[in-house]
């Protein structure tokens, strides 16, 4: 499937221009001539990149830049004008991931385009925890068995990522709760074991005899490493 690029130009030409190179390259992409209708649209639909020109008719294109880095992660080339030095220090420190003083050449907006896109990919994989049908997203703070979410709640997505994070090691509730010593939590080990029950409940596809999350009799937990 192609990757989706929301470009956010005013310029018929020039976006006309961009669309059609990016096409070309293998993109499929998206314009909004205004500022405001771009923020909405990124907001409803899933775009891998934006290209944004800051000079916009309704809203300036830094407090677009600010308004999407609000809700997005989605990564952002900008399209500047040759002196505004400010405005692309501004940009980087709001949110952008790249610049691009005006006029350009396709190819260099490509190549950049390219960049801030592997750079996010390598991002991304290294945010998300695989372990078979059970997936563990960082970022996202989610936890999804079969593509679905699991309903955890914030500490025990922790606890639950603190495991994963040590596959194979019987940790001690002791050693849980030194790991996890920044997590607002009853000061008591035995709230360990009443977490891990929900836990399993959520991730487990029978929490009565568990395959992912094992009990250590007299010592702890253990996050298996080998998963269906």
């Amino acid at each position: 499937m192609a990757e989706r690029i929301l470009l956010i130009e005013d310029d018929p030409r020039l976006a006309e221009m961009v669309k059609n190179y990016l096409g070309e390259a293998g993109f499929a992409v998206t314009v909004s001539p205004r500022g405001l209708d771009g923020i909405a649209l990124e907001a409803r639909e899933t775009f891998d990149a934006l290209v944004l020109d800051l000079m916009l008719p309704d809203i300036y294109g830094l407090e677009v830049c600010s308004r999407i880095r609000m809700h997005s992660q989605t990564p952002i080339l900008m399209l500047t004008a040759r002196g505004d030095a400010m405005d692309r220090i501004v940009g980087l420190e709001i949110g952008a991931d790249d610049y691009l003083p005006k006029p350009f050449e396709p190819r260099e907006m490509l190549a950049r385009l390219r960049a801030i896109l592997r750079r996010r990919g390598r991002e991304q994989k290294a945010d998300l925890l695989r372990f078979g049908r059970l997936e563990i997203d960082i970022g996202a703070r989610v936890a999804r068995l079969d593509g679905t979410a699991c309903e955890l709640t914030a500490y025990q997505f922790s606890l639950l990522l603190t495991l994963a994070q040590h596959a194979g090691r019987v940790m001690s509730r002791d050693a849980i709760m030194e790991a996890m010593k920044n997590e607002k939590l009853e000061a008591f080990d035995r709230s360990i074991d009443v977490h891990i029950s929900r836990i399993r409940a959520a991730i487990e596809d029978d929490p009565k005899k568990p395959r992912r999350i094992i009990t250590v009799r007299g010592n702890g937990y253990v996050f298996s490493k080998s998963q269906e």
